[in-house]
Parts: structure tokens; C-alpha cells; sequence
């Protein structure tokens, strides 16, 4: 009898697996952290240097007697405390001197005088000026107007002029939650969220139960070309559905499904691989369960709903689970059987689609109805995954 011994080893290789799975566990989730930190952000705060994971907001003050409303508050690298941007009635320009350094610049409370010389900045042809710099007068020409006056946001104080650009917003913790009822409500997604729903829980309904039918025929009712048929049937799940889209949206043209739900659902509530699922686990359950329901004077109707069913829960909870996932994000067969011009019968899929092509500059709302997508498949997998560790062939015996 060999004793296995715990030593500095076997404790390096210990530390060393779960290290490994915590940082394949962070890959994995970073993305989904991404999405929803950017899916409350404003869209300014996208693309802002350094990028953040946590939603941030410009700080704004009011100031009644200033007329300040919401004005943002700025830091200066030259200048202690902060300082909030007004308008103002001066007319402020910045000015380049000629010849000089780009970062030579002087802010000037008036135009100066022209000398009627032009240069050409940029491509375009500017006015030269003599400014008033510290008393020497010097030739410049105007390179921006991003100036405005600058007040202490609390305390008041004198007038400050100063380069806006060379000024840092502050910004402080601000998540927007509004981006969640704003894409739902304006960008259509309430209906499609409510259409997507609708046909997935149809859906599954439909798979659980003609899966539990069909995989309880082939496993105990014996009747002739049983398993010839059996394996026709799952001969089916070989055939690519791209093969099967033309036939398909024939059969819905005939029947006037097209541009209709009946056509997401009807065709979807047969699955093959649910059948064969739940057969093998019908063929694990013992055959003296059912005898001895028999022997009590069970029918079959009431031994499959009161004995078979419970017992496999397990194999539904997978299926369910796995049909939830194919048909709420089901894109290829909604794009063509829905009319796109139709967006009362739209799915989430297809919304979705949608919003990031006409929405694409407003890239926290395309995120926001990314998150609200990919939320129910989490929740339904959260619930459902501990079935998936129970034994398959659990039978209730000991």
C-alpha cells in the first residue's frame, strides 16, 4: 500500500494549476468586463487617453450669479486649485508670432493691427498682425480660438485667460446608466428583446417536449423499423441547414409564413439531437423501474410524465439550455425569412445588427444592447449549469 505524501512539490503545482486557470479566467472574462464598463460610459469617455475601465464624467459646477449651468470644470498644469470655462464677451484669439516656434504662442484680447501682409498657414492665407507683447510689438498670425475666459468654479475670483487645450477636464466615478432604457426605447430593441423572448421560449417548449416523446418511442416502445427509423432521423442532423434554407423558406412561402414568427418557431420545435439526447438517457434509466410501474398499473402516458421525466432532468436542463442558446441568437434564418423593412417582428439578432450600422458613432449604445443580448444566455446557463455535473445515467436507485 503506497501512501501519497504532500510535500513543497506537490503544494508548487497546486499554486501553479490554479494561477494558470485564474489568468485563463481573466482572459476569458475581460471582454465581457469591457463591454459592460463601455456600455455605461458617455461616448466622449470611449476614446479618451489613458483609456479607463471605469465610467467617468466630466465634473461640472453651476453658478447662478456667473450663469453657469453644467460647465466643466478644468486643471492647469501651470496653475494651482481648478477653474471652470465661461463665455465671454471679449473676443479672445491666440496668435503665433512669424517665424516662430509652434509652441510660441500669445493670447490677445483684441485682432491688433493688421499690417496688410498675408501668410499662409495651413494651406490658407491669414492676416498678419501686431500684437502687444510685453510691450514690444511683434508680427503674428492668428492659429486658433479654442481660448474663453476662466473663473474659480466655487469661489469666484478675476478673469483668467487661458488655452482650453492645454487644460484636463476632471472626471470623476459616473456610471450612465441611461444608455439601457435610451437604446431600448429608441433604437427599437424593447420590441425585438420581447419578439427574441417570445420565440425562444417557444422554442424550447417545443424541443423539450417532442424530444421526450420521440426519445421515449425509440427507447422503450418496440415496433417494427424502429431503429432504421432512429437512424434516419439522426442521419438528419448531418445535413448542412444551408442545404435545407431554400426547401425550408418554399414550404413558408406556401403556407404565407414569410415575415411572420410562426416561422422562427414551427420549424425549430423538432431536433433531432434532442431526440437522440434524450433516448440515451432514457436507455440508462434501469428497466425494472418502468416494470414495476406497470406491475401498479401505470400507463404509459403516466409512467413517462411521473417516472421517466423526473429522472431526467439532467438531459433536459442540457437541452433546454442548448436550444435556448441556438435560438435566441439564431441570425441567418430571421435575416431571411423577416423583412427588414419590418421591424415589429425584428428579433435581437437582427436589431442588433442593425444598430451597429446606423449607430456606430454612438458606440456606448451598440454596447449597451450587446450587454443586454448576451445577459439572459448567462443567467440561464448560471441556473442550469449544475445539472451539468450530475451523473447522465441517474437512475434515483442507491
Amino acid at each position: 500500500m503506497s501512501v501519497r505524501r504532500k510535500g513543497p512539490r506537490a503544494t508548487f503545482v497546486r499554486v501553479g494549476t490554479y494561477a494558470l486557470l485564474i489568468a485563463v479566467a481573466a482572459l476569458v472574462v475581460f471582454p465581457f468586463i469591457v463591454a459592460v464598463s463601455t456600455s455605461m460610459k458617455r461616448n466622449s469617455d470611449i476614446f479618451t487617453y489613458p483609456p479607463s475601465l471605469v465610467p467617468r464624467a466630466e465634473v461640472t459646477v453651476s453658478d447662478a450669479e456667473r450663469a453657469l449651468d453644467g460647465n466643466t470644470v478644468y486643471d492647469f498644469a501651470e496653475r494651482d486649485g481648478s477653474w471652470v470655462l465661461v463665455d465671454d464677451d471679449i473676443p479672445l484669439a491666440v496668435f503665433a508670432p512669424v517665424g516662430g516656434q509652434a509652441d510660441d504662442v500669445t493670447l490677445a484680447a483684441d485682432a491688433g493691427e493688421r499690417t496688410g501682409d498675408i501668410m499662409v498657414v495651413d494651406g490658407e492665407d491669414e492676416d498678419v498682425f501686431l500684437i502687444d507683447v510685453d510691450g514690444e510689438a511683434v508680427e503674428a498670425t492668428r492659429v486658433r480660438l479654442t481660448v474663453g475666459g476662466l473663473f474659480e468654479p466655487i469661489d469666484g475670483g478675476d478673469q483668467i485667460v487661458e488655452l482650453v487645450s492645454a487644460a484636463t477636464p476632471q472626471r470623476e466615478f459616473g456610471p450612465r446608466f441611461e444608455n439601457f432604457p435610451q437604446v431600448v426605447n429608441e433604437k427599437n430593441l424593447g420590441r425585438s428583446l420581447t419578439n427574441t423572448l417570445l420565440v425562444t421560449i417557444a422554442v424550447v417548449i417545443g424541443q423539450i417536449v417532442t424530444s421526450i416523446l420521440g426519445g421515449y418511442a425509440f427507447a422503450r416502445i418496440d415496433f417494427k423499423g424502429r431503429d432504421k427509423i432512429f437512424m434516419l432521423y439522426l442521419g438528419s442532423v448531418m445535413i448542412p441547414f444551408v442545404v435545407l434554407i431554400i426547401p425550408l423558406f418554399q414550404l413558408m412561402l406556401q403556407l404565407d409564413w414569410t415575415d411572420n414568427l410562426v416561422a422562427l418557431i414551427i420549424p425549430f420545435v423538432f431536433s433531432a439531437y434532442g431526440t437522440f439526447l434524450m433516448r440515451q438517457f432514457f436507455l440508462g434509466i434501469p428497466s425494472e423501474i418502468e416494470e414495476a410501474a406497470l406491475l401498479d398499473g401505470a400507463s404509459r402516458w403516466k409512467i413517462l410524465w411521473r417516472v421517466m421525466v423526473p429522472l431526467a432532468r439532467p438531459a433536459i436542463a442540457a437541452l433546454a439550455t442548448f436550444g435556448f442558446l441556438y435560438a435566441w441568437n439564431s441570425f441567418f434564418w430571421p435575416l431571411v425569412i423577416i423583412n427588414s423593412g419590418n421591424p415589429d417582428n425584428g428579433l435581437l439578432t437582427l436589431t442588433l445588427a442593425t444598430l451597429g450600422g446606423r449607430s456606430s458613432t454612438d458606440t456606448n449604445l451598440v454596447f449597451a444592447g450587446a450587454v443586454i443580448a448576451m445577459t439572459p444566455p448567462i443567467l440561464v446557463f448560471l441556473f442550469a449549469q449544475r445539472y451539468f455535473v450530475e451523473n447522465s445515467a441517474t437512475s434515483g436507485l442507491k
